[in-house]
This record gives C-alpha cells, structure tokens and sequence, in this order.
C-alpha cells in the first residue's frame, strides 16, 4: 500500500525543471544560471539542452553584445572561439530549425530568447540575454528561460560596436555549458 502511495506521489509531482549553468571568461567571469521554460517551448528547451549535454556550446563566444538591448551568443557552427569571428553568428547547428512556439512571456530584464533569421520558424542553436525590456520582442521571438542568478555576469559581457553589436577583438565566452535539473 505505501509503496503504491509513493508511487502516485512521484506522477502527480511536476516534472524536474531543466536549466543552464553558463561559465563565461573575458570581461565578464562568472556563472550564470537560466531556469528554462520546458512548458512554454519545449521544442525549443530540448534542442538547446541536447546541445549543452553534447558539448556544444562549450567555446562559444558572445559575438553579438548591445548596450541597453541583449547579448547574443550560441552559434556552435561559426562561433567557437578562436574561428573566423566574421562569419559568427550566421551558423547553427547540425539539428533541423524549429518552429516558433511564441507565447505570452514578455521581453524583460534577464529574459533568454532564441535568435533567428527573418523567418519566425528558424531559430536553431543561438540565443540572447535580455539587458532590458523589450516590448517590440513580444510574441516575435521564442522565450526559452529567464537568468535566475548571474545578471551581474550578464551585465559585464563586452560590449560590441555598431547598430549590428558585432564583438571587434577578443570576445567573452561560453567556457562550459552544463544542463541542470
């Protein structure tokens, strides 16, 4: 009887939510922590962590930095540091592009959104930390997680230059990305 109780227990309990554990090397050092949002893009969760559980994101540099906007990162095509920082930020993965999964979350402060094309159904490995609001976002990008410690380490990621934000010299970079329950 008790063990059949336990049982019904462990199925009506939620699911354990999966996260980032980011190292970041460069101007910013430290770790960041993003809770991700399994219920809100689950396509979109399962790619990245499969990602970071394979390794891939290990490397990569944050090649697209605004002041006041986002920093952008997550190219595991043309993004490793040491590459040819002129193509970072066109690649992707080896994994198809999903379908959007926009939802109601809107564009704050801390918020991890999927970068993509013009079209709204190629985001593929890359995504951004929001450094502050952005209502034009909402409903346009798919949000995927929210920094839940580590926006001091957000906030001091080089910046990049230019309306594009493109990262001139050393950038900081993603020296670990660990999948957390």
């Amino acid at each position: 009887m008790y063990k059949l109780a336990a049982v019904f227990t462990l199925l009506a309990s939620p699911a354990l939510a999966a996260g980032l554990q980011i190292e970041v090397e460069g101007e910013a050092n430290g770790t960041i922590t993003i809770d991700l949002f399994e219920d809100v893009a689950p396509k979109h969760v399962e790619q990245i962590t499969a990602l970071a559980a394979e390794g891939k994101y290990d490397g990569v540099v944050f090649h697209r930095v605004i002041e006041g906007f986002m920093a952008q990162t997550g190219d595991v095509e043309y993004g490793k540091l040491g590459s040819d920082m002129r193509r970072a930020g066109t690649g992707g993965s080896n994994r198809p592009d999903l379908p959007a999964e926009f939802s109601e979350v809107p564009y704050e402060r801390g918020i991890v959104g999927m970068a993509r094309a013009s079209n709204p159904n190629s985001a593929n490995s890359q995504f951004f930390i929001m450094f502050e609001p952005a209502p034009t976002l909402n409903g346009q990008y798919t949000v995927v997680g929210k920094v839940t410690d580590g926006m001091d380490v957000v906030d001091a990621i080089k910046r990049g230059t230019g309306p594009n934000g493109a990262v001139v010299g050393q950038p900081d970079v993603m020296t670990k990305v660990t999948v957390t329950e």
